[in-house]
């Protein structure tokens, strides 16, 4: 039996932010297009003659109006009409209004943000018209005013669609459509103007429209019970209650701690709560570049070990499940690395001390792990994904520095780089079934489903189903690529599409989502592709098979909620299914 639990609320809906770096990614990988191979294609080889003959024909008022929408959507003025609209939802509705001026404020702030990324990526230069502003040192795509403006006036049209009464039908109807208008008008002054092209001031609206759509989802919409991939707890036979420190015992722990992920000051915290909990004689052991799993194996050889701490990211958790797979020695996840992508798919805390609390007071449970075969490589686990083609690229190609200054999101800048690598030819074998030919841009091996930010890669995937999912994703240009996504964020919204009884998941125009689940995957491919484990790189490679153990690792997880229920057995047999074709 499978375990499912409602996320909390407050952090599950926060979580809905991590698709903002996704977005910058996207919006990137549309300017490249637009500035690389789309470039001398219609209609974006056609938009020249747009703006010409805008230019040809100004004068007038048109031209006194359209200088008043720009001033309306600069830097200033979106900043200070932000300021002066959270600060009287704040004098005025006594209190009341705190969520709605944080929502005004982070739509306009996040979008912002993504415009910078975006531009940081893209360089495409104004259009070769004359232009009647002066043209800030960014590039055209995507249009800046037009995309601050729905931040700001398409925020406002949601607040007052959700927040104004229904007896007042009109007057909302009418102040809803007067707010949405404006970037609509925004949008075109800045085409007249000569600022921008056609397909730049479309990326703005599409920015902002995003933006908030995500915004709106993390901060105003109702909390709504959805299922977590946790695992099953130990049988009756093994019951938490015997693991559970007592008053006056000694337990000992060993702890594994990445020197980068947690430094003196956590270190010291988390032996604090270890001592709390009854573990007092603690062993500790730093990692390293040769030895990701520090001593872990000498020092559980000789000593009767009750748990094992693992202070680090995914990686060094990946190391440690290899060495205490079958063991039956516990294993706690404090998270302190990048992505921390089996914690969140196991709903501990983020907070390395918060969710080593919630450990200790919960339970056992036994989770599957993924055992790995490729060529150049000695057998290995994994706990969360194993992949090859475009993550493994992304992963490989992530800056340490950034990594280290903005964790995860700096894989979204190495992303965008990667959006126009060659696909991939391969073949994939299900339990040695027949053989699959495929063509895809990313294949993905997985224990558990989802990525940062909540985003469902595999939606089916469960860490104690005794299966593995498998994903290939290949879409086929830019729409392809926001088919893709536009359909892998709608699973996090009310009213997604679920898996149907046959397992099929909808249809990507544009593209293809392929998935497989099995007991064994093998893959090979045509030529050496680059590979990862749980966000290692392992070197590239022509083969990565991929067996799971069944309940290999057990871990110390949160206390039960109330609202966890059971859920169905996994897959009996192979399924394949099909998202785009």
């Amino acid at each position: 039996m499978r375990l499912e639990r409602s996320a909390a609320p407050g952090r599950g809906r926060l979580s809905v932010l991590g698709l903002l770096p996704v977005q910058a990614a996207l919006m990137a990988g549309v300017g490249l297009m637009l500035t690389g191979p789309l470039a001398d294609q219609w209609p974006v080889s056609a938009e020249d003659a747009v703006n010409r003959g805008l230019a040809a024909h100004r004068g007038g008022p048109l031209t006194a109006f359209s200088e008043w929408l720009s001033l309306l959507a600069g830097t200033q003025s979106i900043i200070a009409l932000t300021v002066l609209a959270v600060a009287a939802m704040l004098a005025f509705s006594s209190g009341r209004w705190v969520r709605e001026a944080v929502f005004l404020a982070t739509a306009v702030a996040a979008q912002s943000a993504v415009f910078l990324l975006v531009t940081l990526v893209v360089e495409r230069s104004r259009p070769h018209v004359p232009q009647l502003d002066a043209a800030p040192p960014t590039s055209s795509f995507p249009s800046g005013h037009v995309g601050a403006s729905v931040a700001l006036f398409g925020g406002l049209a949601v607040l007052v669609a959700l927040r104004v009464p229904g007896e007042r039908r009109r007057l909302r109807q009418a102040l809803v459509t007067a707010l949405l208008l404006v970037p609509l008008l925004v949008a075109c002054s800045r085409l007249y103007r000569g600022m921008h092209h056609p397909s730049d001031v479309m990326g703005g609206l599409l920015n902002g429209a995003c933006t908030l759509l995500v915004v709106t989802h993390a901060l105003l919409l109702p909390a709504r019970p959805r299922p977590a991939a946790l695992p099953a707890a130990l049988p009756a036979a093994v019951p938490a209650a015997r693991h559970a420190p007592h008053h006056g015992a000694t337990r000992r722990a060993v702890v594994v701690r990445h020197p980068h992920g947690c430094g003196p000051e956590l270190a010291e915290r988390v032996r604090n709560v270890l001592c709390r909990h009854g573990y007092t004689d603690q062993t500790w052991t730093t990692t390293a570049a040769e030895h990701p799993a520090g001593d872990l194996v000498e020092r559980i050889a000789d000593e009767d070990t009750a748990l094992v701490v693992v202070c680090g990211g995914d990686g060094t958790v990946r190391a440690c499940a290899d060495t205490l797979a079958g063991t039956g020695i516990p294993l706690v996840v404090v998270p302190c690395g990048t992505g921390n992508l089996l914690a969140r798919n196991l709903r501990l805390p983020s907070d390395p001390v918060a969710a080593l609390e919630a450990a200790l007071s919960g339970r056992t449970a036994r989770i599957d792990v993924g055992r790995v075969r490729a060529d150049g490589l000695a057998a290995a686990r994994f706990t969360v994904m194993a992949g090859a083609g475009f993550d493994a690229a992304t992963v490989g190609d992530a800056s340490a520095r950034l990594k280290e200054r903005l964790g995860w999101p700096a894989y979204v800048l190495s992303a965008a780089r990667h959006l126009r690598d060659p696909r991939m030819r391969l073949s994939i074998r299900l339990d040695g079934g027949p053989v699959r030919e495929r063509r895809a841009r990313m294949v993905v091996i997985g224990n558990v489903g989802s990525l940062q930010g909540g985003l469902p890669l595999l939606p089916d995937a469960r860490p104690d189903s005794g299966r593995l999912d498998v994903v290939l994703l290949d879409p086929r240009g830019v729409r392809g690529w926001l088919a893709a996504a536009k359909h892998l964020a709608a699973r996090m919204l009310p009213g997604g599409p679920v898996p149907g009884p046959d397992g099929a998941n909808g249809t990507v125009a544009g593209g293809a989502l392929e998935y497989f689940s099995a007991v064994r995957v093998d893959i090979r491919f045509a030529r050496a592709q680059p590979r990862e484990l749980d966000g290692d790189v392992i070197g590239a490679g022509t083969r990565l098979s991929a067996e799971v153990e069944p309940g290999a690792l057990r871990i110390w997880l949160p206390p039960r909620t109330p609202e966890d229920g059971a859920g169905n057995a996994g897959h009996a047999e192979p399924v394949t299914h099909t998202v785009g074709g």
